[in-house]
């Protein structure tokens, strides 16, 4: 649209009066397809250890600071930067949180939905809704909405996860309500593990939970995640995930966590995925192995300990170079959310046999 000097002076006066003009601007509200605001990024494990080593001089946790964690700011959400949220994705904040033997983060609740994945060190427990947990690496834990949670490392070294919050999306929809319990700690009003005892048999369940809840299991083991992985190994792995499982509520079949996806994929050796894309964004963590992921055909090297963010609408293929060892990636998304508003959509690459071509190499920082 050509805009001569007096219509565009016209436009300036809209702008001063709070007012804009829909004819200039009707393709930027409604796009031919998704824009992510987001971009592609990875954050390497050595940068990530070695600013909270450095954390953990300068800070002191329970003395002005309930606890140490850096989040993953995407540099295209940078904005939200002076909000303290950061934002992996529009929808997904993501952290890496240091726990010291002895410290206590303590007890509140919100109606962001949170959930961890243990990285590794042991000793570390959580209490939700009077719930005492155990933390061990590769497991998966769940916090819902408005549910009391607090931690703590019970044990004799530093424990590590990932936290990953719907922080974003509560934030922008302007409905975050936090709480914090009288106590430091909350009351236990359940045996240690209460959830994951009930829950040992697996794909059964007990049957006063046949009237589905929110949250009834808390830990979902890595052992037994593993397990489901293996299962799948007689057959052929998916063409773009390899084998993977996501983690469920066992009392509705639904995400475990309720706004929040959760899973586990493991990439066999030599496994080389096609590239797809699809509306909801993910948040992915490196538990295990190396290899490379090409996101819109830029290569992003990967490995163990590492990050990377996959945004709305990106073109993205897995590829686990090791011909030897299989490559296990747990990775968040907001695909709960997408749904709910019937939004998802997945398209496949069908051009060069679903291979992107790559143009440049990403260039982290270290």
């Amino acid at each position: 649209m050509k805009i001569s000097s007096g219509l565009q002076e016209f436009h300036e006066k809209l702008e001063s009066e709070n007012l804009g003009p829909l004819w200039s601007s009707i393709h930027k509200l409604n796009t031919i397809e998704p824009e992510a605001k987001p971009v592609p990024y990875l954050w390497k494990k050595e940068l990530i250890e070695r600013n909270l080593e450095e954390a953990e001089e300068l800070l002191e946790v329970g003395n002005g600071a309930d606890r140490r964690a850096l989040f993953l700011i995407n540099p295209g959400m940078k904005d939200l930067k002076p909000v303290g949220w950061g934002g992996a994705t529009q929808t997904l904040y993501a952290a890496v949180q240091a726990v010291k033997p002895g410290e206590v983060a303590p007890a509140h609740r919100h109606t962001t939905t949170a959930l961890r994945f243990i990285m590794k060190g042991k000793g570390a427990v959580g209490r939700v809704n009077g719930e005492k947990i155990t933390f061990e690496p590769g497991d998966y834990l769940t916090t819902p909405t408005w549910a009391w949670h607090d931690h703590a490392n019970e044990g004799d070294e530093t424990v590590y996860w990932m936290d990953c919050l719907d922080a974003p999306f509560t934030k922008y929809m302007n409905v975050c309500f936090t709480e914090f319990y009288p106590e430091k700690q909350q009351e236990l009003s359940v045996p240690d593990d209460y959830s994951s005892k009930r829950y040992q048999g697996g794909m059964v369940r007990p049957i006063s939970d046949r009237k589905p809840s929110i949250a009834p299991l808390g830990r979902y083991k890595w052992e037994q995640t593993k397990q489901g992985i293996e299962g799948l190994r007689e057959f052929d792995p998916d063409p773009f995930d390899g084998l993977a499982v996501e983690y469920i509520n066992p009392s509705n079949g639904k995400d475990a966590n309720n706004r929040i996806g959760a899973r586990m994929q493991m990439l066999p050796a030599g496994f080389k995925g096609k590239a797809h894309r699809h509306v909801h964004s993910n948040v992915y963590h490196v538990f295990k192995g190396k290899g490379h992921t090409v996101m819109n055909g830029i290569k992003f090297e990967w490995s163990e300990g590492d990050f990377f963010v996959i945004p709305s609408w990106v073109w993205h293929e897995h590829v686990n170079e090791s011909e030897t060892e299989d490559a296990c990636l747990f990775s968040t998304n907001d695909l709960p959310i997408m749904e709910a508003f019937d939004f998802e959509r997945v398209e496949e690459l069908k051009s060069n046999d679903g291979h992107q071509d790559v143009k440049e190499i990403f260039q982290p920082v270290y």
